[in-house]
């Protein structure tokens, strides 16, 4: 049993730890099973992580606004321990993250779902923080979103609607939460078949790479139904963990404990952390009147019919592929120097690229400018309430255009359906004599 066995608790036979701080009693029993000598180190104090965790729950909507979910979001948090029979590992003969990641930025709609992954600091300590960036570049510029494995992890999981994992403790803590929990990676022979952590990985969902993956996500999270042990076998005395541990402590340095309550430091929010998809996006959308359904992922998506193009970050990867976008999109403030006013950049970009029909400038998370090659310059403005990616309305108004669509001198309201929901966005024409930064 890792970490309860003689080899790691015994020198010469004896116990080389004053104290060997078990969560739960049932871990006690291993332990006497494992490794009786070291049964006499033994102390029942819960866990602090666990106790941490249950503290933040009511912060979870703060650390999904700190991961830039938006509402109407799905946050699917992958997550690896770091033994090669991980999700990070070789799977048993194969990669089983690096080939799922294309698949799930392709079937996953970009506006639909949110990708986070938390990989055990010994994943980033063997390998090297600059080769696990590099292997999973890709994913990120497809809006993958590395999360700190020391500072952050805990908060990634509390905001998640599903995670997405193998048998570490990541998974099982998520388990713990009432968080629905799917395994593509199980490690059944490291197990000690008796260990709670053995059950679970026995009774939870299992991810099928041969299978569509939305349909599989979409149903883990649907008919979810928590399960008992993980909540029961993480902690004995939950949210009691710091009184019991520094009990434990004074007691070895033979001193009164002070006065004052044992409490743990709360969770921090996490820096402010949003997607950035420089991967093409292929965008399919059905028009009907002022209706427009919308999907957006990295191949073609799923779900809407209807037209077709294909939308590109000015700051792509690939620079030859701005040759074929229909669709060219930039994130920048409206007076950022570098780039211009929105105006001269959308004039500029349509320019240089006679395939693009249309360039949007995002200039705020309900904002953006659009030039149409054929129709003029618009301002697209959604309610805060709306919060979906504004380069989702541009897209969604080029295709709008497409059908014959045009704005009258006072203005239209499209309605996007996207992410779950209708959202409202005003459609304004910029005049001529608001265009002096025209070059």
């Amino acid at each position: 049993t890792f970490g309860l066995s003689a080899d790691w608790l015994l020198h010469e036979g004896e116990p080389f730890v004053d104290g060997l701080v078990l969560s739960h009693p049932e871990q006690l029993e291993r332990l006497r099973r494992a490794c009786p000598a070291a049964e006499d180190a033994a102390v029942l104090a819960g866990d602090p992580c666990y106790d941490r965790m249950l503290a933040a729950v009511r912060h979870r909507e703060r650390f999904r606004r700190a991961l830039g979910v938006r509402r109407g979001q799905r946050l699917v948090v992958l997550n690896s321990t770091w033994n090669p029979e991980g999700l990070f590992g070789n799977g048993g003969g194969q990669d089983v993250l690096p080939s799922l990641l294309p698949r799930l930025t392709a079937e996953l709609p970009a506006d639909d779902y949110r990708l986070a992954a938390v990989l055990h600091p010994n994943v980033w300590h063997g390998h090297g923080p600059g080769q696990v960036r590099a292997w999973l570049d890709q994913a990120r510029r497809s809006g993958l979103t590395l999360v700190d494995p020391v500072h952050a992890w805990r908060q990634a999981v509390l905001a998640a609607d599903v995670v997405l994992g193998d048998f570490g403790a990541v998974s099982y803590y998520g388990a713990a939460l009432g968080i629905p929990v799917m395994l593509a990676a199980t490690g059944q022979d490291r197990l000690d078949p008796d260990a709670p952590l053995a059950s679970f990985v026995r009774d939870a969902p299992r991810l099928d790479p041969h299978r569509a993956l939305r349909e599989q996500v979409e149903r883990v999270i649907a008919a979810h139904r928590p399960l008992t042990g993980p909540a029961e076998f993480t902690s004995s005395a939950p949210g009691a963990s710091a009184a019991l541990l520094r009990r434990h402590f004074y007691a070895l340095m033979d001193l009164p404990e002070p006065e004052a309550p044992a409490l743990l430091e709360p969770l921090p929010l996490p820096p402010y952390d949003p997607p950035l998809r420089t991967a093409p996006l292929h965008v399919r959308t059905g028009v009907q009147g002022a209706e427009v359904v919308i999907e957006r992922s990295t191949r073609h998506p799923y779900g809407a019919d209807g037209i077709a193009h294909l939308a590109v970050h000015e700051d792509t990867l690939d620079p030859g592929i701005l040759e074929l976008a229909d669709v060219i999109t930039q994130d920048g403030q409206p007076d950022d120097p570098r780039l211009g006013s929105p105006q001269a950049w959308t004039s500029e970009v349509l320019a240089r690229y006679p395939h693009c029909t249309v360039a949007a400038y995002v200039s705020g998370p309900h904002t953006c400018t659009v030039r149409s090659r054929q129709h003029g310059v618009y301002q697209l403005t959604a309610s805060p309430k709306s919060d979906a990616d504004p380069a989702a309305y541009a897209s969604s108004f080029t295709a709008w255009l497409a059908t014959g669509g045009r704005v009258p001198r006072e203005g239209i309201t499209l309605r996007v359906q996207v992410a779950g929901g209708a959202h409202p966005v005003l459609i304004e024409s910029v005049l001529p004599g608001d265009l002096a930064t025209q070059p």
